[in-house]
């Protein structure tokens, strides 16, 4: 399988940032995501970032709380949001708690914003969930890293193995097809990889960059306008994070502007893991399309 080089030497160049066009989550004129994190206390918790000039970071909604327990979940996937009617939201994903792997779903009053506690049901998958230093969710396709290996799960029954990544560092979801999902990948060395496992045969590994992204711990991407994806990068040891406008990926040639630091108070100390939360119903439309 395709290994990982560690390489060093080029610099970022620099992009437009193409519009998305109008969902709930979308700001007039500028790209935007919503931030979601589980905090040390389980609770849930999200944030509006804009690609504005400067960036801009709303004021985060904490809730519901208490989901999971007290400093227990050590990786989260991507949350999907759609209506519950007649006055709900419903939010489904999946935790890490310790060594087990549950999935959730819940839903809250639209009006209110509370929990109907009657709604949270958390079922656990499997146990044994020890080494995975990433996790997340796509149309039916789960994937984890572990070691050097990336394991593809379809509809939890057929089970796929990729050797060679240990090198990776941390890992997000870029774009969403039919036959094949695509990562953007950094390595401790720095690199910056795309990573596209198709739905059978061999990733196509592309190097993207050669240096400086070793400090990032979490990639949060979304899709930006038709093709395009707007990156978040998060250095938890500095508590510092930065946005950044990527081309549609293409190797080497993919242009990459950054947009700026996301406030001072983006990370928190109490923040556990970080994760994408998007419109989750198949009439959204939103899929990841970046590469």
């Amino acid at each position: 399988m395709a290994k990982l080089a560690i390489a060093v030497g080029a610099a970022m160049t620099a992009a437009a940032l193409v519009p998305v066009p109008a969902h709930a989550r979308q700001a007039t004129g500028a790209c935007s995501m919503t931030l979601g994190t589980v905090t040390v206390q389980g609770d849930h918790k999200f944030r509006t970032i804009r690609a504005t000039s400067p960036v801009q970071a709303g004021t985060p909604s904490v809730g519901p709380k208490a989901l999971f327990p007290v400093d227990q979940v050590r990786l989260a996937s991507s949350v999907g949001w759609e209506p519950d009617p007649p006055s709900g939201m419903a939010k489904s994903g999946y935790v890490r708690i310790v060594n087990d792997l549950y999935r959730f779903r819940y839903v809250t009053d639209l009006s209110t914003g509370q929990l109907d506690p009657e709604s949270y049901v958390k079922t656990r998958i499997g146990g044994g969930w020890i080494h995975q230093t990433y996790f997340e969710q796509s149309q039916g396709r789960t994937y984890a890293l572990e070691g050097n290996v990336i394991t593809r799960w379809t509809d939890w029954r057929n089970k796929a193995t990729y050797s060679g990544f240990s090198a990776v560092k941390t890992m997000t979801l870029i774009s969403q097809t039919r036959t094949y999902d695509t990562f953007l990948a950094n390595t401790r060395g720095g690199a910056l990889y795309t990573i596209r496992i198709p739905s059978s045969g061999a990733p196509v590994v592309k190097k993207v960059r050669t240096s400086t992204w070793q400090t990032f711990e979490t990639l949060i991407a979304e899709r930006c306008g038709t093709q395009s994806t707007l990156l978040l990068a998060i250095d938890k040891d500095t508590r510092n994070a930065y946005l950044y406008a990527v081309s549609h990926a293409n190797g080497t040639a993919t242009v990459i502007k950054g947009l700026g630091k996301v406030g001072d108070q983006l990370v928190a100390p109490e923040d556990k893991v970080y994760f994408r939360y998007f419109p989750g119903s198949p009439e959204s439309d939103v899929l990841l399309y970046g590469e």
